[in-house]
């Protein structure tokens, strides 16, 4: 058995810490109320623990877009296996994309099972057992496709439901589909629930040569290397349009255990501990409400029921609990760039956009570096750049100079130049970033 992890989203079911750079797989304020940033796990951390806790990390590889890279290397192993897609398109060219790279880089046989699941999923650890058996289950039957089909709690709107044959004795592990449903009103919904309709929670398993054969019948190159070249060719489709609805000989295996997406802040503040993440105040009298703060000004919270507030560099969101899966339609109407981003060597947050006047303009940044963390060597031709450190100490690099900088020391980049920092002592560096668009503004 491989294991093959989608990494995608867009970040807009749960904004303002979502966005298009931090998907809700790396948001860091899961199942801890701490300080320290690198003490919150992410629901991928959580997963990758979880896989390594299984044995599976040496079977598993992430398929992701290019702009995820450095995320994924910041929160994760530096060595885990990435499949990275040269342009975002969907589920069909990532899992497409990253069977060639079992065969082709990994040397995985033809005939090897091979399961795929989204990494951001809520999950307890029997999860992963039962993906075994999923494999072990479709290895040993004449199916070329076999789905896991969650059992519902509710009749939930936002999936798709897998309707399979009935099976009176339940004896079968996996179940033939008679019929896939697509996200039904929930009156609908519930009366499939009665015909023991299972919810479609995106994961899938087949024979490696089952994927490479379809790109062969389409056309497409089963090579890692030209597929990469060619990967515009490819379908910007998802795997159930492109592959699943056409399969005859398919199956689904059932399960019964704890399986949450938490794709909207209703879902996500459900797994939360405690009902203030961050700096404020929720008094006694807020019944079912949480708050998610990631600045460092509080907020508080007084006599309000079910609702949700949630307030990071990106914008402050106040909704009923219930409105909160009506969240995406509303960003998407929403333009403006990220401001909390994560880098190898920490995070920074952008505290002011100056006005754009012709190739004038400025950008503030927050950096913050993690101790023994170093910028890598960079340089700009068209902005310079003020570093302003605020705590710790650091090595700095200019045009081959290097020197010691400490709290309280402003240091001028000049245009053009090729500059790198390095936290050096055992606290993290903070610096205030202020980069410059035209050559000649002096500091």
């Amino acid at each position: 058995m491989k294991l093959v992890l989608l990494s995608g989203g867009s970040g807009k079911r749960l904004w303002p810490l979502s966005n298009d750079s931090r998907s809700k797989q790396f948001i860091r304020v899961n199942h801890s109320n701490e300080e320290n940033d690198q003490m919150r796990f992410s629901m991928l951390q959580k997963v990758w623990k979880q896989i390594k806790k299984a044995g599976l990390q040496q079977s598993a590889v992430i398929a992701a877009g290019r702009g995820q890279q450095e995320l994924l290397l910041t929160q994760l192993d530096q060595d885990v296996p990435l499949v990275l897609e040269p342009e975002r398109r969907d589920t069909f060219p990532a899992i497409a994309l990253a069977c060639t790279y079992l065969q082709g880089v990994l040397n995985t046989a033809e005939d090897e099972v091979i399961v795929v699941m989204p990494v951001d999923v809520d999950v307890d650890d029997d999860y992963f057992a039962e993906l075994r058996a999923l494999a072990n289950g479709l290895a040993h039957a004449e199916d070329n496709l076999a789905l896991m089909g969650i059992q519902p709690s509710y009749p939930a709107e936002k999936y798709g439901y897998i309707i399979p044959v009935p099976d009176p004795c339940m004896q079968q592990s996996l179940r033939k589909v008679q019929r896939f449903i697509e996200k039904p009103p929930a009156a609908e919904a519930e009366k499939w629930i009665k015909h023991g309709a299972l919810w479609n929670c995106g994961v899938f398993a087949f024979r490696l040569s089952y994927v490479l054969r379809i790109l062969e019948q389409n056309g497409w190159p089963t090579s890692y290397e030209d597929l990469i070249a060619q990967y515009e060719r490819l379908p910007q489709n998802s795997f159930d349009y492109e592959v699943v609805e056409k399969e005859k000989k398919i199956s689904v295996k059932p399960f019964a255990g704890r399986w949450n997406d938490l794709g909207t802040w209703n879902e996500w503040t459900e797994q939360m501990k405690e009902p203030m993440y961050g700096k404020g105040y929720v008094s006694k009298d807020c019944l079912n409400t949480h708050v998610i703060n990631e600045l460092n000004i509080p907020v508080v919270a007084l006599g309000i029921t079910d609702a949700v507030i949630v307030a990071s560099p990106d914008g402050i969101l106040i909704t009923d609990k219930a409105a909160s899966t009506g969240l995406k339609q509303v960003v998407q109407t929403l333009s403006m760039p990220p401001m909390y981003k994560e880098a190898l060597y920490g995070w920074y947050t952008i505290l002011h956009l100056g006005e754009p006047m012709g190739e004038h303009g400025s950008v503030t940044k927050r950096v913050h570096m993690y101790a023994g963390k170093q910028m890598s060597d960079q340089k700009q031709d068209q902005r310079s750049e003020l570093w302003t450190l605020i705590r710790g100490e650091a090595k700095v690099s200019i045009d081959g100079k290097r020197f010691t900088a400490r709290a309280g020391d402003a240091i001028q980049i000049p245009p053009g130049s090729n500059h790198s920092i390095k936290a050096i002592t055992a606290v993290d560096l903070i610096v205030i970033q202020i980069e410059m668009r035209d050559h000649n503004v002096a500091f």
